[in-house]
């Protein structure tokens, strides 16, 4: 089987199978001569079914009709019980995102807290994501050493809201990310972009795959990336290479392995957000005010190695084994304001730095078979599997402040450069190893009840310290209803947990926190080719560490955060040549006993909405033919970020609520050259869109901006 022909496990989509008249075949009975076998040949037309594809990089489509993030199979939508979004290559492609987590601003029911491209925090449902996951295998994601992947590699994201803990074991409720890595082809494609902008953006993309051997059995693709362009903020830039390889092979017909490699380089000059007045009040400056110094630098590679095998059996299963290697090594030296500013604009504390020297090496394992089956003639798939990660990290971060106040509208960027001492490394070992199960069973045709479970042993070591979870069991629930033939109501009950290291007053390590999820919700398949959900969730993560009143320097889990609210999404295309992403979501966010916490609590805000839409004409409109328009607009309601203090105190930052109008207009010259002009931030609206402390992480949004993008295939 060559790669894109995937096998569902099981798809709603017949309604919507394409049939295509190609040549002829012909229908003879059976007579006593050849000329009485010619008088009777009936010429019929043939007809030829193309079922579900899992890659999207070949169609112009904003929804897809399989995914896998949530599961180990590759599935409809409607099958998986919990929040799902995905972002095609056409969806990446109009966008322009380059890095996930400008993909991930313009993307529903997820919060972006900004930094440097490739550098911000990824949060869904109140929580950061701290994971990632390539082809299905989980590695470490860190926003501060910047390892998010670069999109000129990736096929689709997949986005999971609400905790992932079957398939994932430890890890924050947020969800999970699935990146399918664009996949080699037996036929020969070749594509270059190129992508020109405000601030000085540039950008060139290179894309070829085709078979190897003649057979097409074996398979290849490269992809390389370059990129340069300036912040809207002075003096800060970022830069980034990267090249993508992958090799597959058939080794029987129902066989097939693949070995992929990536290596994604960044170099920055990098700026830690604005600071405030002291009571929290955001300052009114101008968008490009910078808060560092000359030497401010930020370097760091990313390098993936991933092995897969899989076997697909007759009966629709399968058999996979995979493996990825990454490894991260960062160099960073930066500064920024030291404390919050006066009314006057001064920052009487002068300016702080940071430096920054990190390696890390990761790996992720995984085993499994998925196998339908009947029995008492009920339809049943059981998926049963083991993993295995871990990370080895070593950190310098040494820290200072360089005295001598700082005025804001005339910052000293001259700084001296400080001698930094490195001093002793933090070395950091994590290992996790899991058992898990899903079993799916249809008592009735319209009926899916779905229950699963997970045993993991966790062990982490830092410095002196030492975590261990022996056993830990973390269920899973699901049900799915078919009301329709394209409408489906489904619940589900998912865990996580994540482990602490702070101690009691007795010494002990603290239970893990626990993240449960409720969530209802309506699935559908709707107009000619979209998706849409209707949901509504309850999430609570449970034994938050927080300072125990009775005894200074030690914790007790007794904190608590609450959120619920509702989503509504819809994508895909919902006319002839109309392609939409439209959603939004209603979010209460509550925390119980956490007011003495250290760090921080972030709140997402009450209401977001997220709409892009684009329309292509053709010949019905001779005049317009070969034109396309889109727009979009972002939309979010206030939202607050409550930073503790040394002295155990609080102070709360809020941004006022914005919207953002973006708009794009382009022109296929023909079938290998097409061009598009967009324009985000239309209005050159001012707002924050991240609030963080009373020094650091306050970011104004991008002000108006342009891109060119010139896209051509061979």
């Amino acid at each position: 089987m060559k790669t894109g022909a995937i096998t569902p496990r099981r798809t709603y989509k017949s309604h919507r199978l394409i049939l295509l008249v190609a040549s002829t075949f012909l229908v003879q009975t059976a007579t006593a001569t050849e000329a009485q076998e010619a008088e009777r040949t009936t010429v019929l037309p043939q007809v030829l079914v193309q079922g579900s594809t899992y890659q999207t990089d070949t169609t112009d489509s904003y929804t897809t009709d399989l995914i896998s993030v949530g599961d180990k199979d590759t599935r409809s939508p409607r099958e998986i019980p919990q929040s799902t979004t995905v972002l095609t290559r056409e969806r990446l492609k109009d966008g322009n995102f380059t890095s996930l987590d400008t993909a991930l601003k313009k993307t529903p029911g997820v919060v972006v807290l900004t930094n440097d491209d490739g550098r911000s925090s990824l949060y869904s449902r109140g929580f950061e994501f701290d994971s990632l996951y390539l082809n299905g295998l989980p590695t470490p994601l860190s926003s501060i050493n910047g390892t998010q992947p670069d999109m000129a590699i990736v096929d689709h994201v997949e986005i999971l809201r609400g905790p992932s803990g079957l398939f994932g074991g430890t890890g924050e409720p947020a969800g999970a990310i699935n990146m399918r890595l664009k996949q080699a082809s037996d036929e020969y494609r070749a594509s270059v972009d190129t992508l020109y902008g405000s601030f000085d953006n540039k950008r060139i993309e290179g894309d070829i795959t085709g078979p190897l051997t003649e057979s097409g059995e074996v398979r290849g693709r490269l992809v390389g990336a370059l990129s340069a362009k300036d912040g809207f903020v002075d003096g800060t830039w970022n830069k980034v290479g990267l090249f993508y390889g992958t090799i597959q092979a058939d080794l029987t017909d129902n066989t097939t392995a693949t070995v992929s490699i990536s290596h994604t380089a960044r170099h920055i000059k990098p700026f830690n957000g604005l600071p405030t007045l002291a009571n929290g009040t955001l300052l009114n400056l101008d968008r490009s005010t910078f808060t560092g110094a000359d030497w401010n630098r930020f370097d760091n590679t990313v390098t993936n190695y991933l092995t897969e095998v899989e076997h697909r059996f007759e009966d629709g299963g399968h058999a996979k084994i995979s493996a990825l290697y990454s490894k991260v090594d960062v160099d960073a030296l930066y500064a920024y304001a030291a404390g919050p500013a006066n009314a006057a604009g001064i920052v009487p504390n002068g300016t702080a730095w940071l430096g920054r020297n990190y390696t890390e090496d990761s790996y992720a394992i995984d085993a499994h078979v998925s196998r339908p089956f009947e029995l008492m003639g009920l339809e049943n798939n059981i998926i049963a599997g083991v993993d295995l990660r871990g990370s080895d990290s070593t950190l310098y971060s040494p820290r200072g402040t360089i005295a001598g106040a700082q005025n804001l509208n005339n910052w000293n960027t001259a700084v001296r450069r400080p001698n930094v001492n490195w001093g002793p490394a933090t070395k950091t070992e994590s290992d996790q190893f899991g058992l898990y199960g899903q079993w799916r069973i249809k008592p009735v045709d319209q009926l899916t009840l779905i229950g699963g479970g997970r045993f993991s042993w966790y062990d982490a070591r830092s410095g002196n310290s030492k975590i261990s979870e022996d056993g830990e069991f973390t269920p899973y629930a699901g049900i799915i209803y078919d009301l329709t033939n394209w409408l489906s109501a489904y619940g589900s009950y998912t865990e996580i947990f994540q482990p602490q290291n702070v101690t009691d007053a007795n010494g002990q390590i603290l239970d893990p926190r626990s993240g449960r999820q409720y969530e209802v919700g309506l699935k559908a398949e709707v107009f000619d080719d979209a998706n849409a959900t209707l949901a509504y969730f309850n999430l609570q993560d449970k034994n938050r560490a927080v300072a125990d009143p009775s005894n200074t320097g030690f914790s007790i889990a007794n904190g608590e955060a609450n959120l619920q609210g509702v989503e509504m999404e819809l994508s895909g295309t919902i006319l002839d040549r109309w392609e939409a992403t439209a959603a939004y979501t209603y979010t209460d966010t509550s925390y119980r006993n956490t007011n003495r916490a250290a760090g921080s609590e972030f709140y997402t805000p009450e209401h977001m909405v997220q709409l892009w839409t684009k329309y292509t004409f053709d010949d019905r409109f001779p005049a317009l033919d070969g034109f396309f328009i889109g727009g979009g607009v972002k939309v979010f309601s206030s939202f607050k970020n409550v930073a503790r203090t040394a002295a155990g105190g609080a102070t709360s930052i809020e941004a006022p609520g914005y919207a953002v109008v973006d708009l794009q207009a382009g022109y296929r010259f023909n079938e290998h050259v097409t061009a598009s002009l967009t324009v985000n931030n239309v209005l050159d609206k001012t707002y924050y869109e991240r609030v963080g402390g009373t020094s650091v992480f306050n970011f104004y949004g991008e002000p108006r901006t342009v891109m060119l993008r010139v896209g051509t295939t061979f």
